[in-house]
């Protein structure tokens, strides 16, 4: 297929971008930095450069990783989430119908999920850990999330109105800047990421993937949205325990696990307070991350 790709100067975008050359797709990168994978260096905001990248490469698919994300609130005005998260995704919806344009992926986030009002639980006081499904009425709790879930809004609508594939995927973390979790303070970023593969985290070649298999399978799902994390060992019947002593849940799962972690000098969170079930991701679209905690725990085995 031909594919335009946008953030293709980005974290996924530098992964995704050659995955798809090496599965024999044609690649057009779209991104406002240049970059090796970026043939097109314009923002999406600009609707006569998405015209143009359409029809000048004959795209068939749209892959819309590019987005302003949360470590950008600090340094962007809060109308240029909606000129790029919410306006870019227009123009390329709209392009895509004018176009003929076959797919469409985007790539959305699990941070919208988190409103205030389970922040402010997590942040204390909860009485078990959040267990967070696609089925939940998301309510953002910033710009970006507020943008992000407009965007997939944009994209239902799409589908609804001109039968264009699309499926939505909400990654969790996959990014490599340090972590902003209150309770991994004295923890190293190592030890704070590995944790993370339990309930929250994913590594980019993985999620790269996720992209490729949902553009397979666009046509056939015609729409749904999916949350793309490692997959957990946990059940919703372990939130209770995992907010007073997620040590000793874990431990359950994996027994070998402090012994590796003595080792290295690490720490499991005293507390988990949410978790990503990614249940319809695998049961849907038949995708499954390769790497989790028991692959971290693998690794730490060989050291």
């Amino acid at each position: 297929m031909r594919i335009l790709l946008t953030g293709s100067s980005g974290w996924l975008g530098r992964t995704l971008g050659p995955r798809l050359c090496s599965l024999g797709h044609e690649v057009t990168g779209l991104d406002p930095v240049a970059g090796e994978g970026a043939q097109v260096v314009a923002s999406v905001a600009d609707r006569d450069a998405v015209r143009r990248a359409i029809a000048d490469n004959g795209i068939e698919a749209i892959v819309h990783s590019g987005a302003l994300h949360k470590p950008d609130i600090e340094r962007r005005d809060r109308e240029d989430f909606i000129d790029v998260n919410v306006r870019g995704t227009f123009n390329l919806l709209e392009e895509a119908i004018a176009q003929g344009v076959g797919r469409f992926v985007l790539t959305s986030t699990t941070s919208l999920m988190i409103s205030q009002a389970i922040r402010d639980g997590l942040s204390g006081g909860a009485a078990k850990a959040a267990w967070l499904t696609e089925d939940m009425s998301p309510e953002p709790r910033n710009i970006y999330g507020v943008t992000k879930l407009s965007a997939e809004h944009l994209c239902r609508l799409y589908h609804l109105q001109f039968g264009l594939p699309v499926i939505v995927l909400r990654t969790a973390r996959f990014f490599p800047e340090e972590d902003d979790m209150a309770h991994a303070i004295e923890q190293s970023e190592e030890n704070t990421k590995a944790n993370e593969f339990l309930f929250r985290r994913l590594t980019v070649e993985d999620a790269a993937e996720a992209h490729v298999v949902a553009l397979a399978k666009a046509p056939q799902i015609g729409f749904d949205t999916f949350i793309v994390s490692a997959p957990t060992p946990f059940s919703a019947d372990d939130c209770r325990e995992l907010i007073i002593d997620a040590p000793r849940v874990v431990a359950r799962y994996f027994p070998d696990y402090p012994r590796l972690y003595a080792r290295k000098g690490w720490t499991m969170f005293r507390s988990i307070d949410r978790v990503y079930d990614t249940r319809r991701i695998s049961e849907k679209l038949g995708f499954v991350c390769r790497t989790g905690f028991a692959e971290v725990l693998a690794s730490l085995d060989k050291e």
